[in-house]
């Protein structure tokens, strides 16, 4: 039974990292359908930003928690302006082509951020600083460290708040409205240029009914936007 229950702890801990992941991959692809090649490269980038910045102050005798929490930031902040770069300059011109010349940006553009990574970094491996005690926690047999609480507490929160922004919020509304239909959503009042841009900054992974692309009519949308009180959105006007 310990055994058992230690994997699933391991599971957890596995899976939310997978699931926060996998919102960049979920939100981008939902609005529209581009499969983001370059949203592991994107993390990378986070993920060397944050090495760096830990590196550079790990002498200056802040404790971890807080070069944790000054790496994590600069990292958000680079992470989401390199996404909302790629989509302004690579993606948001080939909106209307064919669907195969987004695709190929986007393997194009994984490459380019690879090699641009390697001249910055170097290819070699970076060991990262252990910012968090590493001593396990006892739970009567199975084990659990800061780190792992940590990563469980962190998905919670950021699921938890995508969801109020997707479904409490006239930014959600307006997501949904643009993954139904963004010539319709644009009749009524939201910019699907500003809603794409935002949803490539923030991870959302969009939920909506019948959106398998053919199977959606004109009338099936504006009832649907007619639902979701599209009319209200006038932050996007």
């Amino acid at each position: 039974m310990e055994t058992f229950i230690q994997q699933i702890i391991n599971g957890l801990v596995l899976g939310s990292m997978y699931a926060l992941v996998a919102l960049g991959y979920t939100m981008v692809y939902g609005i529209i359908n581009l499969i983001n090649f370059a949203h592991g490269e994107v993390l990378m980038f986070g993920a060397l930003t944050s090495w760096t910045v830990v590196t550079l102050l790990v002498d200056s005798g802040l404790p971890g928690w807080a070069l944790m929490l000054i790496s994590m930031g600069a990292a958000v902040v680079v992470c989401a302006a390199l996404n909302f770069t790629i989509e302004k300059l690579a993606y948001r011109p080939l909106r209307s082509p064919p669907r195969l010349a987004p695709l190929i940006t986007a393997m194009g553009m994984s490459l380019l951020l690879q090699t641009i990574a390697m001249i910055i970094w170097k290819p070699n491996p970076k060991p990262y600083p252990q910012l968090l005690p590493s001593e396990p926690i006892d739970l009567g047999g199975p084990v659990i460290t800061v780190t792992q609480i940590l990563i469980l507490g962190v998905t919670a929160i950021v699921l938890a708040i995508l969801m109020y922004i997707v479904n409490r919020t006239k930014l959600g509304r307006a997501m949904r409205a643009t993954a139904e239909n963004p010539r319709v959503a644009a009749l009524m009042g939201v910019k699907p240029d500003v809603v794409i841009s935002a949803t490539f900054v923030i991870p959302y992974p969009p939920r909506y009914p019948n959106m398998v692309p053919g199977q959606v009519t004109t009338k099936q949308t504006i009832d649907f936007m007619r639902k979701l009180d599209v009319k209200e959105i006038h932050g996007f006007e």
